[in-house]
């Protein structure tokens, strides 16, 4: 039975074979921490994670390549920014469609700060008008923060318009890019934002572990950093660094990681994030049409292609989404994620809270016979009930 592979959104596999061969090569020939010594292996792996921080900087169209700061994943980046930014009364504006990555660490601040934390409510499709913003907006609107993408719709959200309403406040701006790094324009000048949050292991194609912030000048003056110790630079110091990246970059590094990370960023630049969005748009449309010709499934989010990722979540009347996804691996070896998808306030606003969906999201090594064979797969299961 021909595997497939339908959980792009959560990581992608397979990864280009530069990816592995890139950690193995720092694994097997420079071993070493960089900032840690003078020794000529020390210095190679120095020069590994800027030439990485310089790829990611022309990727996302950060001014300095120190602006980009790697960290454990993007759930790591956005604890970094919210409690790093966040002060007793803020006010902070978030979409509904938001993962809990924002939600759980933004619901402890709440009650440990007195935050007023309000909701930017999202349509039923999970789209989201940005008059919104402006209309919510307050002279105590400390932070707003948006994803980029529903990880359960795909849906778009107008992170480029909020950027030109917040420009020239006093409020400060982060985006979510864990769903769209890599496939979407994602420029840090153009959205006009103070944090643009990133993993590794989706679009970026590198592996798990590994993720990072592009940071303003301005955040970075007045974030605190979540994490202080060891950082290779003015050890005589009993405080941290006030510089960039070192005042947030504590420890050892995951070198191995960013050389991953490092390897498939080059194989996004090299084909292009339009090229590699067009492609996934391409199949997601396709799977649209198709599903749409099948009796019973319910599609959730945007219609119009343009304004989704490649991700669509769907149900079946009468059936578990957690059932069905168990059917399709084991029946015919397709992988998908069922559930609530870490985002239950996403699931409220689409109305499938608390059973959830079943989520397909097409990525790097998709293929058109890949939808040919699900959609084969769910005509069979839905004909068969």
């Amino acid at each position: 039975m021909r595997e497939i592979y339908a959980d792009h959104a959560a990581t992608t596999f397979p990864r280009p074979p530069a990816v592995a061969a890139a950690m193995t090569a720092y694994l097997n020939n420079i071993g070493c921490s960089p900032g840690r010594g003078g020794y000529k292996r020390s210095l190679d792996a120095a020069r590994l994670v800027y030439e990485s921080r310089s790829r990611l900087a022309e990727l996302f169209n950060a001014a300095r390549p120190e602006q980009v700061i790697f960290t454990p994943s993007v759930t790591y980046s956005l604890n970094l920014l919210l409690k790093g930014l966040l002060r007793t009364g803020d006010h902070v504006l978030v979409s509904s469609v938001e993962h809990n990555s924002v939600v759980r660490p933004l619901s402890r601040l709440a009650g440990e700060l007195e935050l007023q934390v309000e909701f930017l409510q999202c349509n039923p499709d999970s789209s989201l008008d940005p008059l919104q913003v402006k209309k919510k907006l307050r002279p105590s609107t400390r932070l707003v923060i948006l994803t980029h993408a529903s990880n359960v719709t795909g849906a778009l959200l107008p992170v480029y318009e909020t950027g030109e309403i917040l420009a020239g406040t006093d409020t400060f701006y982060a985006v979510d890019a864990a769903q769209t790094a890599g496939s979407e324009e994602v420029d840090f000048a153009a959205l006009r934002c103070d944090y643009l949050a990133f993993t590794g292991h989706k679009g970026l194609l590198g592996p798990p572990g590994i993720g990072g912030m592009c940071i303003s000048e301005r955040a970075a003056e007045i974030t605190e950093p979540l994490v202080e110790g060891g950082t290779g630079s003015r050890s005589e110091q009993e405080r941290q660094p006030g510089f960039l990246p070192d005042k947030f970059e504590s420890g050892t590094q995951n070198v191995p990681g960013i050389a991953g990370l490092n390897a498939g960023v080059l194989t996004v630049l090299d084909a292009g994030t339009e090229a590699l969005g067009r492609q996934k748009r391409e199949l997601t449309e396709r799977f649209r049409q198709g599903l749409a010709q099948i009796p019973g499934i319910k599609v959730y989010g945007p219609t119009d292609a343009a304004a989704t990722t490649a991700t669509i979540s769907v149900s079946i009347e009468g059936m578990d989404s957690g059932d069905l996804s168990f059917i399709l691996d084991q029946a015919y070896g397709i992988m998908t994620r069922s559930g609530l998808h870490c985002a239950p306030y996403a699931h409220r606003t689409l109305g499938t809270f608390p059973a959830g969906t079943l989520r397909f999201s097409f990525g790097y090594g998709s293929t058109q016979l890949d939808v040919t064979e699900i959609l084969a797969a769910l005509k069979e299961i839905t004909t068969a009930r």
